[in-house]
């Protein structure tokens, strides 16, 4: 499986460097909090392999995806970025507007869990399946009162597309004319106030190979399995039930899964620990050319990191450089790490120090990095523990089949986005300052020398500069 990365309006670079990311292929990897259950999609018997005991594929499966954003971004800014995933220049203003029309309880869509971060918000994504059904179009989900949606969600499948029909053309096939890319790409790692020796490591983009590519962009983290919606799949939200997840939400509780094929029994509880995370708030303070992060601990967090992407350029594009900077000890683009991931993978690269310990509140950005007049779009995770659910549960003889009616899995995250050094006066957030200066009067001040206003940020700027217009 291969993962994508498009834009429709982006510096020539970074798209360069966004489909070079795009190539590169993760295995699909699926772990479990609980027992885990040897299946697949589709209904296959585990054979058994010298006495093994035989595990069947459950007759139904429903994923929960849940998803906590958090953003000190303008609302108009926020669904400006978030319009610019897909939509370029237009779909940037089109989300501003949406951004600036105020909030309502409607307009959920199905995905929010995976979106970039730019707005703030509680999303949750379901999807159920039954293999005595493969061609479900509903399904209910009766929900704890906690949710504050009611008794139950409304889970509805897309309906299938209808197929194109083929045309011939009589036009003369031409052979596309490629202009290679120019510019560099530079890699920065580590917390600290100053670059570490031997970095950053950079790829000259006009004169790499394909091995030097693949030799320079290491990055971890997998693709993993998650709610989906497609025909056979009811999921929710929809265009039917596209109610917000409200923030004061609790999944604590029984699910209950309900259908034409689905099992009776499909009854799942979850637990404080596959309940919405809290938002990272996260502050920055800018010192001596770096940037300075802090943020209060979460609790259920197994780990968190940082990742800021952003360029500088001067002249002419063949002086054009893209520049990622992230909290591993290790060198990692980033990319596919700022999701979703196993508790296995978490705990191991919070063992290579790629991810940084639950315990850790502290983190800086060293100085000189992104330059006096760069910009960066800072994307933090906190992971929470991915669980599995099964029943009835596996039989302790071996030489019992295990043959589920269902089965849940359940994954959590934390997100937080914004401009590295934070949005300033265009967040509405005021520079630090010590209780004691904030305290006494201008006259009780030492005076000091007189300093430069350092010029403020437009919004139309940093739109400009991460979403290329």
């Amino acid at each position: 499986m291969k993962t994508v990365v498009t834009r429709d309006r982006i510096t020539p670079l970074l798209k360069a460097t966004l489909a070079t990311c795009g190539i590169l292929a993760f295995p699909l990897i699926t772990t479990a909090q609980t027992k885990p259950a040897a299946v697949k999609d589709k209904p296959a018997a585990a054979p058994a392999k010298g006495g093994a005991q035989v595990v069947k594929a459950p007759i139904a499966l429903a994923y929960i995806d849940i998803a906590t954003s958090a953003s000190d971004m303008p609302s108009a800014m926020s669904g400006a970025m978030q319009g610019g995933q897909s939509g370029g220049f237009f779909g940037a203003l089109g989300g501003m507007a949406r951004g600036s029309s105020g909030s309502t309880d409607r307009g959920n869509v199905f995905g929010n869990t995976h979106s970039m971060g730019f707005s703030s918000g509680r999303y949750v994504d379901v999807s159920v399946y039954t293999s005595k059904n493969t061609a479900l179009t509903e399904a209910t989900q009766a929900i704890p009162a906690g949710m504050n949606l009611g008794d139950s969600l409304k889970l509805v499948a897309p309906v299938p597309d209808k197929p194109v029909p083929v045309t011939t053309t009589e036009e003369t096939p031409t052979e596309p004319s490629y202009e290679r890319p120019k510019g560099k790409i530079s890699i920065y790692w580590g917390c600290g106030e100053t670059v570490r020796p031997g970095q950053p490591r950079v790829l000259d983009v006009a004169k790499s190979s394909p091995e030097d590519y693949a030799k320079f962009f290491v990055m971890r983290g997998k693709v993993t399995k998650g709610a989906r919606s497609q025909p056979g799949w009811p999921s929710w939200p929809n265009k039917v039930d596209d109610r917000k997840v409200p923030d004061t939400a609790s999944l604590v509780g029984q699910h209950q899964f309900t259908g034409n094929g689905i099992p009776d029994s499909f009854k799942v509880n979850l637990g404080p620990g596959q309940d919405l995370m809290a938002p990272i708030e996260l502050a920055q303070t800018k010192k001596d050319g770096g940037v300075n992060l802090e943020w209060k601990s979460i609790a259920n967090a197994r780990g968190y990191f940082i990742s800021v992407m952003g360029g500088q350029q001067s002249g002419n594009s063949d002086s054009a450089e893209v520049i990622v900077w992230t909290s591993s000890e290790l060198p990692d683009f980033g990319f596919g790490l700022v999701d979703y991931q196993t508790n296995a993978d978490v705990d191991k690269w919070i063992n290579e120090k790629v991810i940084l310990p639950a315990s850790t509140t502290k983190c800086d950005v060293p100085k000189g990095i992104f330059g006096e007049q760069g910009t960066g779009m800072l994307r933090m995770i906190a992971y929470g523990s991915d669980a599995v659910f099964a029943y009835p549960p596996r039989p302790a003889d071996t030489k019992i089949a295990w043959e589920p009616d269902w089965q849940t899995k359940v994954r959590v995250k934390s997100t937080f986005s914004s401009i590295l050094g934070g949005m300033g006066d265009m967040g509405g957030r005021r520079s630090r300052q010590s209780p004691q200066s904030s305290q006494s009067s201008p006259s009780d001040q030492p005076q000091k020398p007189e300093q430069k206003e350092e010029p403020k940020v437009k919004a139309t700027d940093v739109l400009k500069g991460l979403l290329g217009f």
